[in-house]
């Protein structure tokens, strides 16, 4: 049963993908993206030092790890749909809840429950979602879905900032809140009601399905690989992006640290572009092995140049490029290997040991940073990625090695 029966599929899922966008965007805005640019306002009201604020969102992002498998069962067997009009109502209340905070316990407490609630609407939930309704093109939908969704931080950095200059970081997290209130909420319940029909015949196994491309008896290997890539990529996304703004001041860029950050969205959205205009042609698993060595080459050019601006912006750039396709490998590579059924839990695993990787990033590397300094730290970000890279050549070697 189609969800617009008077539509093509093409018209039908660029739609969806919109309006999955949209949501995406402020998602990823309120709930990740806007942290750092208001931690400094928290800690100041706190009496923190700013290292236990990072703390605090490391501990938060490892909540919302440990939480994903149990996310990914429910969007298997309730449908995606649902799950992310639920997410909605929690990632309004979880930032009303933060806002609201009288304390430091409450306000971590707070912190723990928006990185929870956004397990429910963000990537890993969308991604299913477009699985479940229409998986024999799913692949080209999370391409497209990412390519909008990268404008998130380019959107919001400068929005909280503007934000931050009129508000304080509460009411900011008020605005936020009646964001998901008003506009993710009605999109994600009207998907939820679109798509139901498609999970119940899904359920029924009357939908197509895609199979995977790795044998049976190398399912877990290849899924140990695939996520060990995965979470060593999330480190150091996690470790930069977070820091990106400290490490630039610390390399003497500080004036032209926002400048250089800016670039980081639109190098993110022109990689899911060129792989947009090439049709997809490059497989999932080669985008996982591109991504790792552009992350591990723009931060090994970030420690080369030092305080050259080129060299920074160039970090900007490649460092976008990288993870941008990262994010699209996220969504395609599972489904590649392992096919669609059982995709949200698949996803939901994976998701959670990333998520683990990246909630320790923050804090681990504040930690390296305070006491090997900034070369040595980089240079343990660049030798990450690399291994990141190693581990997805593995798959490779899986599949290389399947009997005909």
């Amino acid at each position: 049963m189609r969800t617009f029966p008077n539509l093509p599929l093409f018209t039908e899922s660029r739609l969806i993908v919109a309006a999955l966008g949209v949501t995406q965007i402020i998602g990823y805005g309120t709930l990740y993206y806007s942290f750092s640019p208001l931690a400094a306002s928290m800690a100041q009201e706190f009496g923190w030092a700013s290292d236990w604020v990072f703390g605090a969102f490391s501990a938060s992002l490892l909540a919302s790890g440990l939480a994903s498998p149990w996310v990914g069962r429910w969007i298997d067997t309730f449908g995606a749909g649902r799950v992310m009009a639920f997410g909605s109502i929690g990632a309004a209340v979880a930032l009303l809840a933060c806002a609201l905070a009288p304390n430091a316990i409450s306000f971590v407490i707070g912190l723990v429950v928006i990185e929870l609630a956004s397990t429910l609407v963000l990537y890993s939930a969308a991604f299913a979602l477009l699985v479940q309704i229409m998986p024999t093109i799913a692949k080209t939908s999370i391409t497209h879905l990412t390519l909008i969704a990268g404008f998130a931080s380019t959107i919001f950095w400068p929005v909280t900032t503007t934000l931050h200059e009129h508000l304080t970081w509460r009411e900011v997290y008020y605005v936020f809140a009646a964001a998901h209130l008003l506009l993710c909420m009605p999109i994600h319940f009207w998907l939820a009601r679109l798509t139901r029909n498609h999970h119940e015949l899904a359920l029924k196994a009357a939908m197509p399905i895609v199979k995977g491309t790795l044998p049976a008896d190398r399912l877990h290997t290849g899924f140990f690989f695939m996520v060990s890539g995965f979470a060593l990529l999330g480190f150091i996304n996690a470790a930069i992006l977070i820091h990106m703004l400290p490490i630039l001041t610390a390399l003497g860029l500080g004036s032209v640290s926002v400048l250089v950050g800016t670039l980081f969205g639109p190098a993110q959205v022109a990689s899911r572009l060129f792989s947009l205009m090439s049709g997809n042609k490059l497989q999932p698993l080669s985008l996982a092995i591109i991504s790792s060595g552009l992350m591990a080459s723009a931060i090994a050019i970030l420690l080369w140049s030092g305080s050259w601006l080129t060299g920074a912006l160039a970090f900007a750039i490649v460092f976008g490029l990288g993870s941008g396709l990262s994010s699209i490998a996220q969504g395609t590579l599972p489904l590649a290997l392992f096919g669609s059924m059982g995709y949200g839990e698949r996803v939901g695993k994976s998701t959670a040991v990333r998520l683990v990787a990246s909630s320790a990033a923050p804090f681990v590397f504040a930690f390296i940073m305070h006491w090997l300094g900034m070369g040595p730290s980089l240079a343990i970000c660049v030798v990450v990625g690399l291994m990141a890279a190693v581990s997805f050549a593995l798959i490779q070697l899986q599949l290389r090695a399947s009997p005909p």
